[in-house]
This record gives structure tokens, sequence and C-alpha cells, in this order.
């Protein structure tokens, strides 16, 4: 932004430009657009941001976010516990949902190995998920990391973690593209990589 604007707005723009997504451009409009809220909009939005980090945390079973001590998914009865799919992000599993049809629980990676990155197995909720495998009742692992260079090696090391437990491990059959998103990918093509899952 032009040294002429205000040093809080550029401060602004600034730490808008840090979301993924959005560039110095976007960044620039979205301030200007918080500008121009009123006083009260303005503070639901700052109360908003606040709210999030003060009332969301990690379900203590899956990891994924919740506002409760169990997320929704992990205390639906009505859910197959024994079976478990293991994604890379909390977008991951909004995705997998819209599909209707898968019935397991989840758990979050909240990351995946990446030594370029510096991202190691230790950054990842990788311990968690063999303590629920330990503490029992888990029949399937399905890894469900998107098909890029690190969600394959990810996979591919919890897996090599999961075999000795004596626990089956499937990879989604991936009808998605190489380097893509789960995120992005319509409910049928997710549905038919859950359902056409191999053992890995």
């Amino acid at each position: 932004m032009a040294e002429s604007n205000p040093l809080p707005l550029v401060l602004l723009t600034e730490q808008f430009a840090k979301l993924p997504g959005i560039g110095m451009k976007s960044a620039q409009r979205i301030a200007y657009h918080v500008m121009e809220m009123n006083a009260d909009e303005a503070k639901a939005l700052a109360d908003a941001v606040m709210n999030v980090h003060k009332t969301v945390h990690l379900c203590k079973y899956c990891q994924n976010y919740t506002d409760r001590h169990v997320c929704p998914i992990c205390d639906d009865n009505r859910r197959d516990h024994s079976l478990v799919c293991v994604v890379q992000s909390p977008q991951d599993i909004t995705a997998i949902e819209r599909t209707n049809e898968y019935k397991g629980v989840y758990h979050v990676l909240h990351g995946l190995i990446s030594p370029l990155n510096g991202i190691s197995p230790d950054d990842l909720k990788i311990k968690e998920l063999l303590a629920r495998i330990n503490a029992g009742g888990i029949d399937e692992i399905i890894m469900a990391t998107n098909p890029t260079v690190d969600g394959d090696a990810t996979a591919y090391y919890i897996s090599k973690l999961l075999k000795p437990l004596g626990v089956k491990v499937t990879r989604l059959a991936f009808g998605l593209p190489i380097g893509g998103q789960l995120e992005y990918a319509d409910e049928i093509t997710l549905y038919k990589a859950l359902e056409n899952r191999n053992e890995i």
C-alpha cells in the first residue's frame, strides 16, 4: 500500500494478506471494506475472530475443531467407530461428509510430513492416532491424504507404523487428480474414491 495510507490501514492490509489465497490487492480491498463498516459491524467481526480463539479447540478423539469436549461426529453413536478416516485438515472432513456416504469417524493430522518445509511426523497428530488404536475398537484406517508427494509419503509412513498393530490400512482409490485437493473434489468422485479404496 502507498505510504499515503494511514499506518493502521497498512497493518490491517498486511494481516489480511497473510490469509491463504489472499494477495495484496484483495487484502487491500478487504481492509477498505472493513473501514467502510459501521462500528457495530466492525466489532462483530473482531468479536467473531476472538470468539473462535477462545471457544474452539481440538476434539479429544479425532483432533477436529469443535466447541465441545467431543465433536458431534465422535459423539454420534450411529457412526461406525471401528472405521477411522485419516485426513490432512478439517476441511477434508467437510468434503467427505458432503458425499453422505461415509459412516465412520475421522482423525485429523493437521498437516503432512514434508521435510522440505520442515514438517516432521512429530509435528502431526500421529501420536494421538496411535493412542486411539491402542485403546482398541478400531478395525480399519482409511488413509485419505491428498494424492501428492507429501500426502503419499505421510500415508506410507503411517501405514508402516500401523501394520504391526493388526489394523487394516487402506488408501483411497483416487479417481482424484494427482496433485489435487480433497476439499475441491465433487461428491461423486469422493464417493467413488471411498468405495474403491485399496489396502496399502
